[in-house]
């Protein structure tokens, strides 16, 4: 299949879905008057943590088998994340281009630069390259790294690098992970795989109520993204850069250097490049309402990294990054 034939499948089969329903999201407060986003954003939010998103992670986690090439995803996009971390920070808390930012906005950056939306977004993209099983190493690197880092060194970036504040007592980090339904769902799958107890209707069933997952994000994302205020800022295309540009790069050397030679990467690599290059991530936004960081510059971040990845995709994939 050449460039431009996988590029034009790509267009009407994944961004034209994903993009009609971040347009439905975006429209929706327009179109009915008496649409409440912050309570529909909320409603819908927690409908997915606590059903959707753990019936997946559940039918995944029941039926895949640890591999060390399924584990090489979360490692190379671990690696990935840290690296455009220590970039970001150099940029905005050591260089001139963030002289003039006030710290709660530069830890946003950083943040939202490092971790993208690997599963709401990546899953679809994965599963056009390389099939519907291939939603395993979206929800590997989900649990594996983008849950226990987001939640420890993402804390302590908003914590210690943005809000400064002093004498505010947060749950515990632990506290929060372990009372997550998703993880208790990946748990109970996992456990289920292992012991050889997977039960193939209940995983079927599980799949079902899933599929919901992405469809219901997507349109959230719609409402999240601060539309009438969406001006382009030096420091917010900075870090879109890093994360659309950089950080897949970042993914695609590592690869190679772990798994030589580049030349015969194989779908796991690939894979990991596809979730690096990924935009940046709702929880943004929710960890900038919970440490007092700058919110409005989250919602920008997450808007403009999510608009401009229909067009940084492409380019990654010109270069050979993805096949």
């Amino acid at each position: 299949m050449n460039y431009f034939t996988q590029l034009s499948g790509l267009m009407i089969e994944v961004m034209l879905p994903l993009g009609l329903l971040v347009a439905a999201g975006a429209f929706w407060p327009r179109i009915f008057a008496d649409a409440q986003p912050d309570v529909l954003r909320t409603q819908l939010n927690r409908v997915v943590m606590y059903v959707f998103y753990p019936c997946i992670l559940f039918a995944v986690a029941s039926t895949t088998p640890i591999t060390v090439n399924l584990l090489s995803v979360p490692l190379l996009v671990g690696i990935g994340t840290l690296c455009s971390g220590a970039l970001l920070y150099l940029l905005f808390y050591r260089s001139p281009v963030g002289k003039n930012l006030s710290d709660p906005t530069r830890a946003v950056l950083v943040i939202g630069g490092m971790w993208g939306n690997t599963f709401n977004v990546g899953a679809p993209v994965l599963i056009f390259f390389f099939g519907r099983d291939a939603t395993r190493y979206a929800i590997y690197n989900d649990v594996v790294m983008t849950m226990p880092l987001v939640w420890s060194l993402g804390v302590w970036i908003a914590t210690r690098l943005g809000s400064h504040e002093r004498g505010v007592s947060y749950p515990s980090v632990w506290r929060v992970l372990v009372t997550m339904p998703p993880l208790w769902a990946f748990a109970l799958g996992f456990a289920s795989q292992q012991l050889g107890l997977t039960y193939q209707p209940l995983v079927t069933a599980a799949q079902f109520v899933g599929q919901a997952t992405i469809p219901v994000v997507m349109f959230v994302l719609g409402l999240t993204i601060p539309w009438r205020n969406l001006a382009p800022r030096p420091e917010i295309l900075t870090a879109a850069a890093v994360k659309l540009l950089v950080m897949p790069v970042i993914v695609w050397l590592a690869a190679g250097v772990l798994f030589p030679p580049l030349s015969h990467m194989g779908e796991a690599q690939y894979a990991s490049v596809v979730e690096a290059a990924t935009p940046a991530m709702m929880t943004t936004l929710l960890l900038a309402d919970r440490f007092k960081l700058d919110s409005a510059t989250a919602g920008l971040m997450v808007g403009w990294t999510t608009l401009l990845f229909w067009l940084s995709l492409p380019v990654i994939m010109a270069l050979g990054m993805i096949r």
